[in-house]
């Protein structure tokens, strides 16, 4: 398909954008791999923070606290650097991929920790009453009555925190991740139009965010009848 040049006054070559176009979204599988799987991680472990968080013992609350405490005050980038460049050092080596999992995977349960928490606080302590007095365990209480009526509570700030990886995962350009923004980076570079690269990669993002806003609307009419 044959495309007219178009430079926008020089802020965006249509014609540059559209032959890039292959080139770029050849860096989507690894921006979806990276988001999804970190998603996976940080959802898994952050249920598990958020429950040690709130426990009575101190082994399990003060360990989850560190923990969180030291993810949320970090930069992501530096904790990359430590697990793609830094490990190395004492013989553990990871490929850029695994490294950005993982950091990505971690650094997010934090965040997820403390939306859990303050979900699952959000139930009504008579449901955990109400459950002890039917005889049910705390697993099963858990399982059964509180996590669906906190789910419809976490929904929107998940959403908010899996928007945020899916945009955080350009930093995974810096440690050699052929994802989206490491392929506009090649483009850009090579024909010294940042510009045109830059915006053409912000527009592949915004619908992909657009994707998961619809997925959260359908999600909270789904738990909505647990509320």
């Amino acid at each position: 398909m044959e495309i007219t040049q178009f430079d926008f006054g020089g802020l965006f070559d249509v014609k540059l954008a559209w032959e890039s176009l292959p080139f770029v979204l050849g860096g989507l599988q690894y921006t979806l791999i990276i988001s999804i799987v970190a998603m996976g991680i940080g959802l898994i472990l952050g249920l598990f923070l958020a429950l040690a968080r709130s426990a009575n013992t101190i082994l399990l609350r003060w360990p989850a606290r560190v923990y969180i405490s030291f993810m949320r005050g970090t930069p992501i980038l530096v904790f990359l650097f430590i697990l793609y460049f830094g490990l190395p050092v004492i013989g553990i080596e990871l490929t850029a991929l695994t490294a950005a999992i993982i950091g990505f995977g971690l650094n997010s349960a934090a965040y997820i920790a403390e939306i859990d928490r303050s979900s699952l606080s959000s139930v009504d302590d008579g449901q955990w009453e109400a459950a002890r007095s039917l005889g049910l365990s705390y697993g099963m209480t858990l399982r059964s009555i509180v996590l669906p009526q906190a789910t419809r509570i976490a929904i929107p700030p998940l959403t908010n925190t899996f928007m945020d990886i899916v945009k955080a995962t350009s930093l995974a350009a810096v440690i050699t991740v052929p994802e989206l923004f490491q392929k506009t980076q090649i483009v850009a570079g090579r024909e010294f139009d940042a510009m045109t690269m830059y915006i053409l990669v912000a527009l592949i993002y915004w619908p992909i965010c657009m994707i998961i806003g619809y997925m959260q609307e359908r999600l909270e009419k789904r738990y909505s009848r647990f509320l």
